[in-house]
């Protein structure tokens, strides 16, 4: 990485942002909240009390910060984009290039539990043969990548852009893995440039997701149908997120750039419901893991620019041709906890599926939740695909 529009990256939290942050967090202004089941209508505000309570007396930035900057991270000029990533070289005898790509409400530190199984597999118990050298960019308009300040950037960019960096590094072929946007994000790339996707591995198929099916396709399967009744009830229940972020972004973004405790609250929710936890997200995620994340988000203020990919999509949509699928060699993991998930033959419908798994538990934030399981299948799937 000689190019000099590449460089190394450490992120250092101005003290400033850090004291106006604690104001905020100690000034916050409380809902009042209605007799209801726990969670039915939100974060409970006793939860999220308890959970600025402990922001604000236990949880230490710093720590956290020293943690993120002890991977290897850099920034890349891409087209009009400043782009952020982690580069962990592998440990073994012939690494395969892996780009990991995070979600929403997540970003790159998704990834930072996952990214050592899979550099190093040999200090976890593992095969050296199944090493990878990771790359996990943050998705423009998230953390410390740079935040687009015109339209266009869907997810068809976002994949040029990811295979544009490969180039960069001198990586002519590589791996993509992702759930949530970067299960869209992956796949897209494989679409888009499948001579160098060496596989594509997906823990997440989006309830958007539709095939395009002809007159000549096989008819829905039972299986099939009860999958997109199950897609319709989900969306009536649980969709309105999609519906605000896709179509009124900057009038949530208010809310979510001013006020902290209203920014965690908009994530703490998901984390709850995507996760595979039984009664509140600490089961599954940290405070602490929770909070860095949403840190990432509040200090970059990014709030908005991540929210913004919703709206994106919906101008932008992945829309496949009758008869177009996604070529290169496909997994697909199964997480008892994951947002509605299709049969195999739906996804067979679009990919070339090649690998098909159903973990024993887990959810929406696979490589958080469970990323020993999620390690353990990445290597599995990519293991016949590797050069000789």
């Amino acid at each position: 990485m000689t190019d000099a529009a590449i460089e190394r990256f450490r992120f250092s939290a101005d003290p400033a942002a850090l004291h106006e942050l604690e104001l905020r967090l100690q000034r916050a202004s409380w809902p009042d909240e209605v007799a209801a089941e726990p969670w039915q209508y939100g974060p409970p505000v006793a939860y999220m009390k308890q959970f600025v309570e402990y922001w604000l007396q236990r949880y230490d930035w710093k720590k956290h910060e020293a943690h993120i900057n002890s991977f290897p991270q850099f920034v890349a000029q891409v087209d009009q984009h400043r782009i952020h990533f982690i580069h962990q070289e592998g440990r073994g005898p012939a690494p395969i290039p892996l780009v990991l790509t995070h979600g929403w409400p997540g970003s790159f530190v998704e990834m930072l539990k996952i990214i050592p199984l899979l550099t190093d597999p040999a200090a976890h118990g593992g095969d050296p043969a199944d090493a990878f050298t990771v790359i996990a960019p943050s998705i423009p308009g998230y953390g410390f990548s740079s935040r687009p300040q015109e339209r266009g950037t869907n997810l068809f960019a976002i994949a040029d852009l990811w295979a544009k960096l490969m180039t960069r590094l001198n990586y002519p072929e590589f791996g993509v893995q992702g759930g949530d946007w970067g299960s869209w994000i992956s796949a897209v790339t494989a679409l888009r440039h499948p001579q160098r996707v060496l596989g594509l591995h997906l823990n997440y198929v989006s309830t958007r997701f539709r095939p395009a099916l002809s007159p000549s396709d096989p008819p829905l399967t039972p299986a099939e149908e009860a999958y997109l009744s199950t897609v319709a009830k989900w969306a009536e229940a649980e969709g309105g997120y999609i519906a605000i972020q896709a179509t009124k972004p900057l009038t949530l973004a208010y809310a979510l750039t001013d006020s902290p405790v209203g920014l965690a609250a908009w994530f703490v929710e998901k984390f709850r419901s995507w996760s595979d936890c039984q009664a509140e997200p600490d089961e599954i995620l940290t405070k602490d893991e929770m909070i860095t994340d949403i840190m990432v988000h509040w200090l970059t203020g990014t709030a908005h620019s991540a929210i913004r990919l919703y709206s994106e999509y919906r101008e932008n949509p992945l829309q496949l041709a009758t008869g177009q699928r996604v070529t290169p060699a496909c997994g697909i993991v199964h997480l008892p906890a994951e947002l509605p998930m299709p049969p195999r033959s739906w996804a067979e419908r679009a990919f070339n599926v090649v690998h098909w798994t159903k973990l024993p538990r887990g959810g929406h934030f696979a490589a958080w939740e469970v990323p020993e399981l999620l390690a353990a299948d990445i290597r599995a799937f990519f293991r016949p695909l590797r050069r000789s």
